[in-house]
């Protein structure tokens, strides 16, 4: 079975939650660089690096949320098969049945063939036209 998209959503929440976190600390860092009552060259230069070292936080942050957006989509796309892997299922066992009703054997050829386990991704590689046209034959 396909990732579950819940859980790929869950890894999508915690990741803005962490982009989140790490942005008020670097919020956090040069409010502390601002108010500290420290004057000179060398003071300048420590809130000049820790300016620079918020932006970077700043851009880890958003590597988070640009990988959660990626996340969540992936989710969507696992959805989005997971969905069709079931309506080739459920294609499939409509042409099976009926096959198996109308074979003058009573099918037992059409019980024999062989199809991916329920929610296989091996699902999407079948040519449903394929099978109908094996299936029929088979039933006549």
């Amino acid at each position: 079975m396909p990732a579950d998209p819940g859980a790929i959503r869950a890894l999508a929440h915690r990741l803005r939650t962490q982009a989140d976190d790490v942005r008020r600390e670097a919020d956090r860092l040069v409010a502390l660089l601002d108010s500290t009552p420290w004057h000179g060259r060398t003071a300048e230069a420590a809130r000049a690096r820790g300016r620079e070292r918020a932006g970077v936080l700043r851009g880890t942050a958003a590597l988070h949320d640009t990988a959660a957006t990626a996340l969540d989509r992936h989710a969507h796309e696992v959805e989005r098969r997971r969905e069709l892997i079931a309506h080739v299922e459920r294609v499939v066992a409509g042409l099976v049945e009926e096959a198996v009703q109308t074979a003058a054997d009573g099918g037992a050829r059409v019980r024999e063939l062989v199809v991916p386990p329920p929610g296989a991704r091996e699902w999407l590689d079948v040519d449903v036209r394929s099978v109908a046209a094996v299936l029929e034959r088979e039933a006549a």
